[in-house]
């Protein structure tokens, strides 16, 4: 089952904004759409998020071509995609890919953003793989694991990241069991990770942000792995906000702290992590639940998407191609 996949002359997704409750799935048929389903993360997660943006360009050409419009339409439309979330690096990459194509037509554009499905499944299973070998040097004997956010298929096309490791190391009987950490505000750990993990009939237990850290610290487990929106120059890790309390807790008990992303994450024309937007999302998300406030009527928010990890409380960064060592002092 895929995330996100297309349907001829349309994108369709899987609504993460249901999920454990309900599994269904969005038609995607206009520019509007795609935007909206990525700002309101109906679909989520750094690569999901750039290959559904890839496929509103190729709506856009395909929308273009059939009003007799051109390429400057098709850019313009681009423009607005790449605009829909800031921070994860994938989805202007993958608008650009798409993009370059408009000089072919639009069914060169189209099977552009198509190729980039299998593209992205490629990546990740070679990624897995390549993780789990190194958890399993890393580590002797099943390993108990813990992450953040959600970063398996549900934030990729049918493959994970750093779940994706978490899978590999399942099928070869390595994985004792995993804390996922619930990831405030929308509770992508305990509502979308845990989902997977029961999916896979891997151990898992759900832990509040807050501990995050503590089961670090008692000794919990033996290796921490997260995915990730952005990974700068120098090796600075942007992820789902929360992150960076685990690596500094990771650098504290000495345990492997192991980011998870394909090549397509890594943004080397970024210095650091500084140089980054930051989303800040609305503030109804963390002032209330479910449609009710629960906190004073004067009260107000804080909320960033997402926090930067410096590359020094990196262990490694691994991608399709390679494993870099930021906390050794290597760069991408």
């Amino acid at each position: 089952m895929r995330t996100v996949d297309w349907a001829g002359d349309h994108a369709v997704i899987i609504d993460q904004t249901r999920l454990p409750g309900e599994l269904c799935f969005l038609e995607l048929r206009t520019v509007d759409d795609v935007i909206f389903a990525i700002r309101g993360m109906a679909v989520r997660g750094a690569p999901a998020i750039g290959v559904t943006g890839g496929l509103g360009v190729a709506l856009a050409a395909l929308h273009a071509h059939r009003a007799g419009e051109g390429a400057e339409r098709v850019r313009a439309e681009a423009d607005r995609i790449r605009a829909a979330r800031p921070t994860a690096v994938n989805l202007a990459w993958a608008v650009d890919r798409v993009v370059a194509r408009a000089g072919d037509g639009p069914a060169a554009m189209i099977a552009e953003a198509v190729g980039l499905l299998d593209a992205d499944v490629t990546a990740n299973r070679a990624l897995a793989n390549r993780g789990a070998d190194l958890v399993q040097k890393l580590v002797a004997g099943p390993a108990a694991v813990q992450t953040h956010c959600n970063a398996g298929g549900l934030a990729c096309v049918e493959w994970g990241t750093a779940l994706g490791i978490v899978r590999a190391l399942h099928e070869r009987g390595a994985v004792r069991e995993v804390y996922a950490d619930e990831t405030r505000p929308l509770l992508q750990g305990s509502r979308l990770t845990a989902f997977e993990l029961e999916q896979l009939g891997v151990p898992y237990r759900v832990v509040v942000d807050g501990a995050g850290p503590t089961v670090i610290a008692r000794g919990l487990v033996d290796v921490v792995m997260v995915g990730a929106d952005r990974i700068t120059a120098n090796g600075d890790v942007v992820n789902k906000i929360g992150t960076y309390p685990l690596a500094l807790a990771a650098a504290r008990a000495g345990v492997p702290f192991i980011v998870a992303a394909p090549e397509s994450t890594l943004d080397p024309a970024t210095p650091d992590g500084w140089h980054v937007t930051i989303e800040e999302r609305d503030p109804g998300e963390v002032l209330g639940w479910s449609g009710v406030r629960t906190t004073p009527s004067g009260a107000g928010a804080f909320n960033p998407a997402f926090d930067i990890t410096p590359a020094e409380l990196v262990t490694a960064i691994v991608t399709e191609d390679r494993i870099i060592y930021p906390a050794d002092g290597e760069q991408l």
